[in-house]
């Protein structure tokens, strides 16, 4: 298993090298925002401690992408043109929109969102979290699982089953945090859960970076711009 590990990364050491830069900027986020503010992580991660839960993460990111790689399921990272990332950034700040909207009719609490400096570094970290979370390691489960007990059914079927599964698992994990109108709450979860099939296509085509990509897009225009925008605009 040593030794297949090593060949696997021997034989796509760009990727590697890619995955590694972000674990370590994770891993450094993660200490750096422990040391500065220690209550910032409570809100998502109650009195789990931050520093084991980041290694854990970062352990299981490297076993599941290094799985999928080595099955052939899907890429850490495929080089795509600026051209095809732009059009999903599009797309993607279409969901943006949408979730402006919802906070512009019935208004967020003030303090919903991480300020700057600090955002910088926490919506990175917890963007990575994030995708391993609710994106890789319960893909990777299905995707070796489903086949097993679905041998009729054409792997590409299987792959898109996958995905709207996996899909609903952060909209729904969202909407039972929060406390709104039925109509906003439905709102948020449709656009969350396209936001994810978005996401996961991605992820299956030009793998898990790309993917991360769209995600740091989404919470560079949410959380860090508008969350700064809205306590002037809304407060």
């Amino acid at each position: 298993m040593v030794r297949a590990f090593q060949s696997l990364i021997s034989e796509n050491r760009v990727q590697f090298l890619m995955l590694g830069i972000i674990i370590v900027g994770f891993l450094g986020a993660f200490v750096q925002l422990n040391n500065s503010n220690p209550s910032i992580f409570k809100r998502f991660l109650g009195e789990l401690n931050p520093l084991v839960i980041s290694i854990s993460i970062a352990i299981i990111a490297i076993a599941t992408l290094s799985l999928l790689l080595s099955k052939r399921r899907s890429p850490i990272y495929k080089k795509t043109t600026p051209l095809v990332f732009f059009r999903y950034t599009l797309l993607v700040a279409l969901f943006v929109f949408v979730a402006i909207w919802v906070d512009w009719n019935i208004v967020y609490p003030a303090d919903i969102h991480i300020l700057i400096p600090e955002s910088l570094l926490f919506y990175p970290a917890m963007g990575f979290l994030v995708e391993i979370i609710f994106h890789v390691l319960p893909l990777t489960i299905l995707l070796f699982t489903f086949p097993i007990v679905f041998k009729p059914i054409k792997y590409n079927t299987i792959v898109w089953l996958s995905i709207i599964i996996v899909a609903m698992v952060e909209p729904t994990y969202q909407i039972f945090m929060d406390t709104y109108p039925i109509w906003a709450l439905l709102a948020v979860w449709l656009n969350l859960f396209l936001f994810n099939v978005v996401q996961l296509y991605v992820f299956k085509i030009y793998g898990f970076i790309n993917m991360y990509g769209l995600r740091m897009v989404y919470y560079l225009f949410w959380h860090i711009i508008w969350g700064n925008l809205r306590l002037e605009l809304l407060f």
